[in-house]
């Protein structure tokens, strides 16, 4: 008789267990960890091991009893319908505008094509030439461009190719003039941005240890290195390392990179990793053909700079110590000095939020705590100057090519208004639509309102709050409200316009977008007062946001959605745990739902600066303050969830939201849906359309029918 595998009888045990009327079983094998005398119990630690057979056919019953129940939803494929109509109002969409010379390198997507090719003009109105197509390199495979690098003089292009939804990048090198690539692949390197050699011989970038997004080591003690054309990536020199740089202090989490100065005259090695601070060493050029690199220090983490460039001989610094709003320093390239810098910009009413240069101007970007203002300094006049903006929104300088032109593209948005890209001269400080904008007219756009309140929060402080929605509202109570919060890394919600949001927004839906503490909506203090053990504040002000729209009759309990995704996992499970009563229906994307655990994830350990480490008691403290999964509590009667995990996410490994909905599924009494979403063409995140497209439409259509939308509501319910 054949043997059964261990996976398959899972599968079979658990098909059988589910019935009707329930997810697939999950058995309760308890661990307990003690932490500072206090024990802590885990009843899902099996699940972490995601090689095993069990937890792999675990994954797919509770993936496919999910995808039974998201069927049933009769509004799912209008929403799809939907996000592809819309998509085809923009003809054409243009990205990532780069140029070398006179020609322009950028990335162009047609609303047909799920993902974006690789074209290049010879000036911008020149004959466009198509250079690379993700879709045919290997068509029994599925590709796309994460990133591309041309090199400085436009003949040669390193392209980053992701395989599969998986965000680690194979880089390979195109020739321009006859498309064809150099043999030679470099396999796991993140995103896949690389910086050239000034000569064109080869290039700078740092490879992840293991192109496995689930090996617990893939990220640590990572290398930066030099790749000369032709050679073999095997014997590529190593820069920049703990290893090689013990004296520097380099921790294993900390992620080595070197780059050249947009002048090409200093090269730069930092450390970089969830704080914000530079950590930072500057050299000489020449200084790479040498065994060991003289390095120099340029910022350390406690001068608090946040970012810096070299314009000229002087080296410009964003820095925040001691204006926690920012400024802007200057001091001598050569010898840089954050102590002894000149002020050049002091603190002001406004936060800044970064810096970008030419080749003869300096740019920065200020908030007022969701509309952004860029103001330009040529140091050659010393003199400041406004960029004009066409509107309130979020705006960003892209330079074309920093260090030999002036060229620049600054694209402005808002919640209602799409992204337009505009061509803009410093020189003249005038902007004029640039011909890589196509313009788009959504259906109901005109009859958006959008609202900036504040709530008060469950300590006295006022949190911003962003509500989108249509003309008329009735405030009775009665419409359904889809609120989303991220509250981490100083990551501020800026205003942008979302295709996805204008879906719910014609269907009546209210746009409710929270600005909790852990962004830097209000400045660095506002990100310091949801991190670590000020991370309460997150999910406190992302409850008081749902309590104001419950008040003032935007909409009721019974209506409310709650979202959050990736590290706004911490923000949306811990508000349903604290505030179960107030949601209808909960969102928990590719998220992170078990904060004790995260440092044994594959990603975890880097990101110990900005959630806390479990081998610091106070820290320990807080992390069990914010793991969802440890508040869950039996006999609860918990809205219903949606939990969304990618088996190729590499950021937020899968067993975080899957342990998370295993504890739900057995807690709640509410009778509502624990459904657990496994996505297996997905990482954190994907271009691809039509998978991305599908993904959000799922979890959508599970909220709205759960939050009681009249289009959302199946003939039978199959169910619980």
């Amino acid at each position: 008789m054949k043997r059964m595998l261990p996976g398959l009888l899972l599968l079979a045990s658990v098909a059988a267990a589910q019935g009707p009327q329930g997810p697939p079983a999950t058995p309760k094998r308890p661990v307990t960890d003690t932490y500072f005398g206090q024990a802590v119990v885990d009843n899902y630690r099996w699940l972490e091991d995601t090689n095993s057979p069990e937890v792999k056919a675990w994954f797919q019953a509770q993936g496919d009893y999910t995808k039974q129940a998201l069927d049933q939803i009769p509004g799912r494929d209008s929403l799809i319908s939907a996000f592809v109509r819309y998509d085809k109002l923009r003809p054409v969409r243009y990205g990532e505008v780069k140029q070398r010379g006179t020609r322009y390198f950028y990335r162009k997507t047609l609303p047909t094509e799920a993902v974006g090719k690789l074209y290049l003009r010879e000036g911008k109105t020149g004959p466009e030439r198509l250079l690379f197509d993700p879709a045919a390199y290997d068509k029994t495979k599925t590709y796309a461009m994460a990133a591309f690098t041309p090199s400085n003089d436009g003949q040669q292009v390193v392209i980053g190719l992701q395989e599969g939804g998986a965000e680690l990048s194979a880089l390979r090198t195109l020739a321009v003039a006859t498309k064809a690539f150099r043999p030679e692949t470099i396999a796991s390197v993140f995103g896949g941005e690389v910086t050239w050699l000034p000569d064109n011989s080869g290039f700078l970038y740092t490879p992840q240890n293991s192109n496995d997004p689930k090996d617990p080591k893939g990220n640590l003690d990572t290398k930066a290195r030099l790749h000369r054309l032709g050679t073999d990536p095997a014997a590529d020199p190593e820069l920049f390392s703990r290893a090689k740089y013990p004296q520097l202090g380099i921790r294993p989490d900390q992620y080595p990179y070197v780059y050249f100065s947009d002048d090409e005259t200093q090269i730069y090695g930092g450390l970089s990793s969830v704080d914000n601070r530079i950590n930072a060493w500057v050299a000489a050029p020449a200084d790479l053909r040498k065994p060991t690199i003289p390095w120099k220090r340029l910022a350390a983490p406690a001068d608090s700079v946040y970012n810096y460039l070299k314009l000229g001989g002087q080296l410009y610094l964003y820095s925040i110590k001691g204006a926690p709003r920012g400024r802007i320093l200057v001091t001598d390239a050569a010898n840089p000095s954050p102590a002894t810098a000149r002020v050049l910009l002091p603190e002001g009413k406004l936060h800044i939020t970064g810096i970008s240069s030419t080749k003869d101007f300096l740019f920065v970007t200020l908030n007022d705590g969701i509309n952004d203002q860029i103001r330009q300094y040529d140091p050659r006049s010393k003199q400041w100057a406004p960029v004009p903006l066409p509107l309130n929104g979020s705006a960003a300088v892209m330079p074309l090519d920093a260090p030999r032109s002036n060229d620049v593209l600054v694209d402005v948005t808002s919640w209602k208004q799409p992204l337009t890209l505009y061509d803009y001269s410093p020189a003249t400080r005038k902007l004029a639509v640039s011909r890589f904008d196509v313009p788009a007219k959504y259906p109901g756009v005109a009859d958006l309102v959008v609202e900036e309140v504040e709530a008060p929060g469950h300590d006295g402080a006022q949190v911003p709050l962003t509500l989108i929605y249509r003309k008329g509202l009735k405030k009775d109570g009665q419409a359904v409200c889809y609120m989303t919060g991220y509250g981490a890394y100083g990551i501020s919600a800026t205003p942008y316009f979302s295709t996805r949001y204008l879906a719910l927004l014609n269907k009546g839906v209210v746009v409710a977008v929270t600005h909790p503490r852990g962004g830097s909506e209000k400045g660095q203090t506002w990100y310091r007062a949801g991190y670590q053990t000020t991370k309460p504040n997150t999910w406190k002000d992302f409850i008081s946001c749902g309590e104001y729209l419950v008040k003032n009759s935007y909409t009721s309990p019974q209506h409310l959605i709650g979202e959050g995704t990736s590290a706004g996992g911490v923000l949306i499970g811990r508000a349903i745990t604290e505030r179960p009563d107030l949601f209808a229906a909960a969102i928990s994307n590719v998220s992170c739902s078990n904060a004790m655990r995260f440092e044994n994830s594959p990603n975890g350990p880097v990101n110990a600066p900005e959630f806390g480490t479990v081998k610091d008691s106070v820290q320990c403290r807080g992390l069990y303050e914010m793991d969802a999964f440890q508040h869950v509590k039996a006999g609860t009667k918990y809205p219903a969830v949606l939990c969304v995990g990618g088996m190729n996410d590499p950021r937020v490994i899968v067993w975080q939201p899957g342990k998370f909905a295993a504890a739900l599924q057995a807690a709640s009494t509410s009778g509502k849906p624990v459904l657990m979403q496994v996505n297996y063409d997905n990482g954190h995140f994907t271009e691809d359309k039509k998978v991305a497209f599908r993904n959000f439409a799922n979890m959508y259509a599970f909220a709205l029918w759960q939050a009681g939308h009249p289009e959302f509501q199946p003939a039978t319910i199959a169910v619980r």
